[in-house]
């Protein structure tokens, strides 16, 4: 109340000192001269003058009662402080106004409506800030601008002012009324963009604690701060940052957004991620969705958590192949990330298993490893080999047998089976 009343409100005045906020240069700085420049001109008589000033408070009292039985926005709930502000702000605009049609060579015309101009700016802040939209503020406008004319204009008539300028008088009042509007629109806008940028960051914020597995209390607090309803669960997207927007159109409006400017360094270089709220009864969609738009999706788990599926989406970019931009499904691929996690235990495990092909040729070794690998997949199925491999069975047949002259009964051997099979998983080896 006390931006409203003591700053917002200071029309006419001199120009506020709240540290509320600060104006923006946004106004329209001809118009407002030309109203100013119009509205001296007027010259009303000084007795009119103040016979329609020491109705003001009059005026703003059935003004503020008009809006409030027309403008359901400010009929509910409006406190008698917020009435009481409404009613100085009316007051004030309009002694301004009258200030200008006196012609009073006291103060620079411009300087007074600017004032009022930039009051009303941040009337349109306050009202953006309180959730009201700007057409209850337009509406309030019209319907006080309505009363005022009406009570002013009969007082004017009454006291003798010309049809002349009694015309000229409601076309500036108008002109004055449009001008605050305006005013207030341009605030309003420009606090919604403001409260946008700033959820924007503390939402980007948010992310990023996400993405680098911050304390669960971190994370709450965050979330607050961004007004963002935590959903039961987080899947991670990684995909180039060039597909990021388009990729956000078709998913949930709650889906957390992060750019190379919002990672500080969390996501891999020209790379974008995404947190996509409760994802696991539509995971199929959410698939088809990212299709074409080379996205490796990580898995569901619960949004504390969610820096665990964004690790498994790092660790699958890495390992898996997308082809022609498909989505990769890391739960598809769940066998490639675990036989990869280790690298060189891989590497390792993979040279102790073909130790025996050792002295071999480059090139015998690499077929005998193939036909071995397909082997222990097929279960020792001669045809399944054959077809897999495309060759004749009995070419099978030979290289197992050069296989059985190196390994001997090792291949009977549980152990050493489990070995072979986990070092020959990855087609080719890492």
């Amino acid at each position: 109340m006390s931006c409203f009343a003591d700053n917002i409100l200071r029309f006419g005045g001199e120009r506020s000192r709240s540290d509320c906020s600060e104006r923006t240069d946004t106004l329209d700085q001809p118009a407002s001269r030309d109203i100013a420049r119009r509205a001296s001109g007027l010259g009303l008589p000084e007795e009119v003058v103040d016979m329609l000033r020491a109705q003001l408070p009059e005026v703003a009292a059935r003004t503020v009662a008009a809006v409030t039985a027309e403008v359901p926005q400010y009929g509910d709930g409006l406190s008698e402080d917020m009435a009481t502000g409404i009613a100085a702000g009316v007051e004030m605009a309009l002694a301004a106004f009258l200030r200008l049609a006196a012609g009073s060579d006291e103060q620079d015309p411009t300087s007074v409506l600017d004032a009022a101009v930039e009051g009303a700016y941040e009337l349109g802040r306050a009202e953006a800030r309180s959730g009201r939209s700007m057409d209850a503020l337009l509406s309030a406008y019209r319907v006080g601008a309505r009363v005022a004319w009406r009570e002013q204009g009969e007082a004017a008539v009454e006291h003798g002012v010309s049809a002349t300028s009694v015309v000229g008088f409601a076309a500036l009042v108008f002109a004055y009324i449009d001008e605050l509007s305006a005013a207030s629109a341009a605030g309003h806008a420009a606090e919604l963009a403001n409260t946008e940028r700033i959820r924007t960051r503390h939402l980007g914020e948010l992310g990023q604690a996400l993405l680098a597995g911050a304390p669960a209390d971190v994370l709450l607090a965050r979330a607050e701060r961004a007004a963002w309803s935590p959903p039961e669960t987080l899947t991670a997207v990684l995909l180039p940052v060039a597909r990021v927007h388009e990729a956000v159109r078709v998913l949930d409006q709650r889906t957390l957004v992060l750019t190379d400017d919002l990672s500080l360094g969390l996501l891999p270089e020209r790379s974008g991620a995404l947190l996509v709220p409760d994802a696991v009864r539509t995971r199929s969609a959410l698939l088809r969705a990212l299709q074409d738009r080379a996205a490796i999706v990580g898995p569901p788990r619960p949004w504390l958590r969610a820096a665990s599926s964004y690790q498994r989406a790092l660790r699958a970019r890495e390992v898996v192949v997308a082809r022609d931009g498909a989505a990769v499904d890391t739960e598809e691929h769940l066998t490639a990330l675990v036989l990869a996690a280790d690298p060189a235990a891989l590497q390792d495990l993979r040279q102790q298993a073909l130790a025996p092909l050792e002295g071999l040729t480059e090139s015998t070794a690499a077929r005998l490893t193939e036909t071995l690998r397909s082997w222990l997949l097929h279960h020792g199925r001669r045809s399944a080999v054959a077809a897999d491999l495309v060759v004749h069975p009995q070419t099978v047949r030979y290289r197992m047998a050069q296989l059985r002259e190196r390994y001997g009964e090792r291949l009977e051997d549980p152990d050493v089976v489990l070995q072979l099979t986990v070092a020959l998983a990855l087609d080719g080896g890492p």
